[in-house]
């Protein structure tokens, strides 16, 4: 019997248990997505490196899901407590009929397990065709072949994800029997009658604070973007964070006291159809779930600042990468060794071969040639020295900046040498690479930086005194300020300065701190490049790789393939987290505001019997009820979205080697729409289950 009474409770309040159902498919859905790519990853053609990428993204979001069943589990616990105190009155019934604790705990039981079983069976649907997509996802990112594509089913993450939310319902069938049990009988049957205490705020106190709470953001807003050299560390950045949550419940505290005073004012506004009733409807709203709601629109911050922030990231990325990485390789080691060098940071003596000695006297090639690699093999060589002077430092080459630029960057390495490379040479890998070639002067040089914290370091004294005196004669920079240029190879701008001299600057063998190799494979297909890729940089049981480790000669490169790999895999794993928080934060958001509607219909529902009794037909009072509803989502999602446009400026300028505000705008698009997707579907939800609730009794 308790089991045919829970079957047709639940069709009955199958309305009311809309959002929590949805709530539940969607949880697992989502599981079972991000834990099914070990599965998929499996039938993608990737290179060893970018298996093992994978393989660690993997086993990250397999860390991260313990902490998203976590999440999770609060969700469900909550949304079933409002089940729960949705049917007081109900329980209250049963049990004047006779029924006693357990058996309500029994038809509980049995109706969550019901809608468990249902919501496990449908989310799995959803995310085993979902996981699909998700290969396709990964696949594109990680640039793999997917010849092999075939329909998967992780039996892995299907076992996890029952586990897991077994788990969940756990402590939610506990939770249920711990709270039938502390009900008494004439709190269920009086339940609906009980007010609701508010307490009136002093509209000039309310208006203080919200002023206060506005000076508190906007500070903080200037911490996060105009100070953003200053916090580097995890306790300064502490502040705004502080001072961003107290700021965030100020405003929301405040807005309760006065909006509706102001409101009040303008009387066309204020009486014009159901407005009265819906904006003191909102005021205690807000009123009572301050904390609630300031929570929720910190959610939404995050949601909306990681997702956008990791967007922007990668498409910056991935448009660096093709500018940053022009040929197949680049080859580099130190030249003219000493007989002996002695360590800084070992403080041991090391005493290099007769090999070694050798073998740096010669360029990049000569070591390919005389240790058993086919030279054949690459094509567009070009070699080139490098070289340094010990009198030309960084500190000398800031001159009278030097004081000033080290109490602000005591950490910078003054005491280094430039690279200096003559210009005809610095010219042959600009016109292999694409870049703007140049010429200078006998007394002229140019400084080539693209890293920008080095480049406004540097300009400052470009753009006064640049002379620099060598050998006797003064040298002058030929423009005021730092010119685009790169000679390695790197993910994005990372050239922190390079001096290009004339071609007759008096530079000696000894001079040469290192030759670097700029070379294309020759091959045509990415297998063949991959192919001689693996003969030439990293490690192997080539005759080229056995004799450069048995002499050893310190032979050191980049390519661009592995390069686009490791870039490419760090991009998407950050993708892949932020998207899983992102979305989890953003449903846990929307169910919370959702389900506080719904118990506040629940609630307030002989408030719309009584405007039927004064005339309001249903029309009005529906449009009444999605105003409030409307507003009640959208007011944290605009602190949120005011928020996040300074916690993405942040986000950008923390990271502004890689991240370009440029690609900003595609990004929240993309956030838009999922936030618009799972949050309009919520609030549609919340409005129909909202609109049942009120709806007149026949």
């Amino acid at each position: 019997m308790l089991f045919k009474l829970s079957f047709r409770n639940m069709k009955k309040s199958f309305k009311d248990y809309a959002i929590y159902f949805l709530t539940l498919v969607l949880g697992v859905a989502i599981f079972y997505m991000f834990n099914s790519l070990d599965s998929q990853e499996a039938m993608l053609k990737v290179s060893q490196s970018t298996r093992e990428l994978i393989q660690l993204m993997i086993q990250m979001l397999g860390m991260i899901s313990v902490f998203i069943a976590i999440v999770l589990g609060f969700l469900i616990v909550y949304a079933n407590n409002f089940l729960i105190n949705r049917r007081k009155r109900e329980f209250g019934i049963y049990m004047t009929l006779g029924m006693g604790r357990r058996q309500i705990s029994a038809i509980i039981l049995l109706e969550t397990i019901l809608i468990g079983i249902i919501s496990l069976v449908v989310g799995l649907f959803i995310g085993i065709f979902a996981s699909q997509f998700m290969s396709i996802l990964v696949a594109k990112l990680f640039e793999a072949d997917m010849t092999e594509f075939t329909f998967v089913f992780s039996k892995d993450a299907c076992i996890k994800t029952c586990i897991y939310f077994a788990v969940m319902y756990i402590a939610v069938i506990i939770f249920n029997t711990l709270t039938i049990s502390r009900y008494k009988l004439i709190n269920l049957l009086t339940e609906n009658k009980k007010n609701q205490k508010v307490k009136v705020k002093s509209p000039v106190i309310s208006i203080i604070v919200f002023i206060i709470s506005c000076v508190i953001l906007g500070y903080a807003y200037y911490l996060v973007t105009g100070g953003v050299g200053e916090l580097r560390t995890a306790e300064k950045l502490m502040k705004p964070i502080l001072m961003g949550i107290v700021g965030t419940i100020g405003i929301f505290w405040s807005l309760s006291g006065f909006i509706l005073k102001i409101i009040q004012t303008r009387k066309k506004i204020y009486l014009k159809g159901t407005n009265m009733f819906v904006l003191r409807q909102l005021n205690n709203k807000i009123n009572t779930n301050i904390i609630s709601i300031s929570i929720i629109c910190l959610m939404l911050f995050m949601t909306i600042s990681v997702l956008s922030g990791s967007l922007s990231i990668k498409t910056s990325l991935d448009e660096q990468l093709d500018k940053f990485t022009p040929v197949d390789v680049n080859l580099y080691k130190p030249a003219y060794l000493p007989e002996s060098y002695v360590s800084e940071y070992s403080g041991k003596t090391i005493y290099y071969t007769d090999e070694q000695i050798e073998d740096s006297r010669h360029p990049v090639s000569y070591t390919l040639e005389t240790n058993g690699y086919d030279i054949n093999r690459l094509k567009d060589i070009i070699e080139i020295p490098i070289y340094t002077l010990p009198e030309w430092t960084l500190k000398y080459s800031l001159g009278n900046n030097y004081e000033q630029t080290k109490e602000k960057y005591p950490m910078l390495l003054y005491d280094i040498p430039e690279s200096i490379i003559k210009v005809s040479d610095y010219n042959k890998i600009a016109k292999a690479y694409g870049e703007e070639e140049y010429s200078l002067n006998s007394d002229e040089y140019i400084v080539l930086c693209n890293y920008e914290q080095m480049e406004n370091i540097r300009n400052q004294t470009l753009s006064t005194n640049s002379n620099i005196e060598i050998n006797g004669k003064t040298y002058h920079s030929k423009y005021k300020e730092c010119k685009d240029g790169f000679i390695y190879m790197a993910t994005t701008e990372i050239n922190a300065g390079i001096i290009l001299v004339p071609d007759d600057f008096d530079l000696k063998d000894e001079n040469t701190e290192q030759y670097l190799l700029v070379a294309n494979y020759n091959a045509d297909t990415e297998e063949g490049k991959e192919n001689i890729e693996s003969t030439l940089i990293g490690t192997g049981d080539t005759e080229f790789f056995k004799n450069v480790e048995e002499k050893g000669i310190e032979l050191d490169g980049s390519s661009k393939i592995s390069i686009k790999e490791s870039s490419k895999g760090l991009t998407t794993i950050i993708i892949f987290i932020a998207i899983y928080l992102g979305v989890i934060f953003l449903i846990a958001s929307a169910a919370i505001l959702a389900l506080k509607q719904l118990t506040e219909s629940s609630d307030n529902k002989q408030r719309y019997t009584i405007l039927r009794k004064i005339g309001c037909d249903e029309k009005m009072i529906n449009n009444a009820l999605f105003k409030q509803i409307f507003i009640f989502f959208i007011t944290p999602l605009i602190l949120a979205m005011i928020h996040s446009i300074f916690g993405i400026k942040f986000i950008l300028s923390m990271l502004e080697v890689i991240a370009s505000p440029d690609e900003l705008l595609p990004s929240v698009i993309v956030t838009a729409l999922v936030i618009g997707a799972i949050y309009g579907l919520y609030f549609l939800a919340t409005y129909f289950g909202s609109k049942n609730i009120i709806k007149e009794e026949e």
